[in-house]
């Protein structure tokens, strides 16, 4: 069969009536007019290509069905409701089962950005969409530039609001998206990928790793490339999905509560926070202008009267307004 070096396609084989089996195979061309295959052939294509061999092609827990969720169309409200928040605890869990790893991550991410470098986390779809979220919040909670937490998404700032699934099957935008922020080695670079083998998160890791930069990969599946790939593997190992395949809700979810672990520890960990107090913050709205002043209130143990004052002679910046107290 005909094939050659290229770029990332993914192919469903039905093995049989109700068995579906993905392969993820990189830098692959293949003569679609050949497309029945047997699958034995299939297995010797993914053992002779270097950054698949040794992967597992068997279904991944993210893609099975989940059996209590069968006749989910046949439930009433009040049971759905039920199932997928059973299904929710369990994304907790698994994510309590992955906290050595995040740990590892939190270490990585905060002396990275001691040493003036930055978290950037990237990723397709859901996956992006949340690195991006967390990254934009940042800023605010913390006092940071929009420069030291950066999101970026498959597809660009058109894929946050319209989905663009071909996005994580392009191995060499995530590369190009990664030159265009200038990478450092002191930079940590945090790819996330709920089945855990999207070339466009793969590819950029790769990159960032001959750069000298700490990868760290966030993935649902164990045996991933990501998890082969990332210096620090955080699996979340959550299981098939309520809706077959739908990774934005239990994965989603694990995700989420592991980025929203990462920014917190490693903003604590550098300083951004005195005692449980957001003490970076600006006053760029009335919510959070009465937020300094309830700080520097607590801080002081001064009325809010006093604290405003404070905080109006210096520029209404926390950190000056306590002095010595901090």
């Amino acid at each position: 069969m005909p094939f050659r070096q290229k770029a990332s396609l993914s192919f469903f084989l039905i093995l049989n009536s109700l068995d579906f089996r993905r392969i993820c195979v990189t830098y692959l061309d293949v003569d679609i007019n050949n497309i029945d295959i047997n699958i034995v052939i299939w297995y010797h294509i993914v053992d002779n290509i270097p950054s698949l061999k040794g992967t597992d092609i068997t279904m991944q827990k993210t893609e099975m069905r989940n059996p209590l969720t069968t006749h989910i169309d046949k439930m009433s409200t009040s049971e759905m409701l039920q199932v997928i928040q059973n299904e929710n605890r369990n994304a907790v869990e698994a994510v309590g089962e992955a906290l050595e790893d995040i740990g590892k991550a939190v270490d990585a991410i905060s002396a990275s950005l001691e040493k003036g470098g930055r978290l950037i986390y990237m990723g397709a779809g859901t996956s992006g969409r949340l690195g991006v979220i967390d990254a934009a919040e940042c800023p605010p909670t913390y006092g940071v530039s929009y420069d030291t937490v950066i999101g970026i998404i498959a597809g660009g700032k058109e894929a946050m609001f319209r989905a663009n699934e071909g996005g994580e099957d392009d191995p060499m935008a995530g590369v190009a998206d990664l030159k265009e922020k200038e990478l450092k080695s002191c930079d940590t670079v945090v790819g996330i990928s709920a089945a855990g083998n999207a070339a466009y998160v793969i590819h950029a890791l790769e990159y960032a790793k001959s750069i000298g930069c700490t990868t760290v990969g966030i993935s649902s599946n164990h045996g991933c490339l990501l998890e082969k790939t990332a210096d620090i593997a955080i699996i979340t190992d959550t299981g098939a999905e309520v809706i077959t395949g739908s990774t934005r809700m239990k994965a989603g979810t694990a995700q989420k509560l592991v980025l929203n672990m990462l920014s917190t520890c490693a903003m604590v960990k550098t300083g951004k926070v005195y005692e449980n107090l957001m003490i970076n913050l600006r006053p760029t709205n009335i919510k959070l202008a009465r937020r300094m002043v309830s700080i520097v209130s607590e801080i002081m143990e001064c009325d809010e009267e006093k604290a405003e004052k404070l905080l109006n002679e210096n520029d209404w910046n926390i950190r000056k307004a306590v002095g010595e107290k901090e």
